[in-house]
């Protein structure tokens, strides 16, 4: 006589325990985020007011990882598993990426490219020189953002401090258009006249690398200035993604233990911004 199969297993099939299948899904899952954040899309927090008036602190984007190839600095941490630069094609004067600094502190920096190799780069009192041409730099509107714990007091110089016609405290700054030659245009801010950023000895980019620059032309430390105090020339492969779309933004007031603030501290103006 047979016998009969055990209870609650399947007869022929290995029985398979409940920790080994969840290791299982784990490891997809990790493999699963793994190549999407290297290969794909990644998300980006802005930490700083460099790139204002286009990017806030608080505001969160998408930064997709094909445009201009891949190398060790799309993996997480820069996994040295890809050698060179594979699939490379070079960013578009203009474009908003983010790559991986140099130095002992590297780190992910997001700013706009200027100068491609070859090109000349210069700021005559305040004024982008791109190839000995001025680039065309247009008055517009103040940029005016409200103070808030992203953005308290002081990341507002006294000058630019104003309020609102509610009364709520805001800080205003000059604004300017430019319009770069292939007819890419954004807005920087130009707060005063600092020497050492808006009139410099002309730039020559050399051949794999990049020239890049804040909006928020007098904070940024950026290619104008050499190793520690900006970053100087970036090599094309340092270069992980081009920001794409803002996917959320807050103002930094919300508290976790208080769900209602997520909503309040929310900045839903912002979402869906492309570049």
């Amino acid at each position: 006589m047979a016998t009969p199969p055990v209870a609650g297993k399947t007869a022929g099939s290995p029985a398979r325990s409940e920790t080994s299948e969840t290791i299982r899904f784990l490891l997809k899952l990790v493999l699963f985020v793994f190549v999407l954040r290297s290969f794909i899309f990644s998300p980006f927090s802005i930490p700083s007011e460099s790139m204002l008036p286009r990017l806030l602190i608080g505001d969160y984007l998408f930064v997709s990882k094909w445009n201009y190839g891949y190398s060790r600095w799309s993996l997480p941490w820069g996994l040295p598993l890809i050698p060179g630069r594979l699939f490379a094609r070079d960013p578009a004067r203009g474009d908003v990426v983010v790559f991986r600094s140099m130095g002992p502190d590297d780190h992910d920096v997001i700013k706009r490219v200027i100068g491609l190799p070859g090109d000349r780069v210069q700021m005559r009192a305040g004024q982008l020189f791109l190839n000995g041409k001025a680039i065309p730099k247009q008055r517009v509107a103040d940029f005016i953002v409200p103070i808030s714990p992203n953005f308290p007091t002081e990341k507002c110089g006294t000058p630019f401090q104003d309020v609102d016609s509610a009364g709520r405290a805001i800080c205003r700054y000059p604004q300017f258009r430019e319009t770069l030659p292939d007819g890419k245009s954004y807005n920087v801010l130009d707060q005063e006249n600092i020497p050492q950023a808006d009139d410099t000895d002309v730039y020559h980019v050399p051949a794999g690398t990049v020239f890049l620059m804040g909006d928020n032309r007098d904070d940024s430390a950026d290619s104008r200035f050499a190793p520690p105090e900006g970053m100087g020339y970036i090599p094309m492969e340092r270069i992980e993604g081009k920001a794409i779309v803002n996917f959320w933004s807050t103002d930094g007031s919300a508290s976790w233990l208080k769900p209602w603030t997520w909503v309040s501290a929310a900045r839903l103006d912002r979402i869906g911004e492309g570049f």
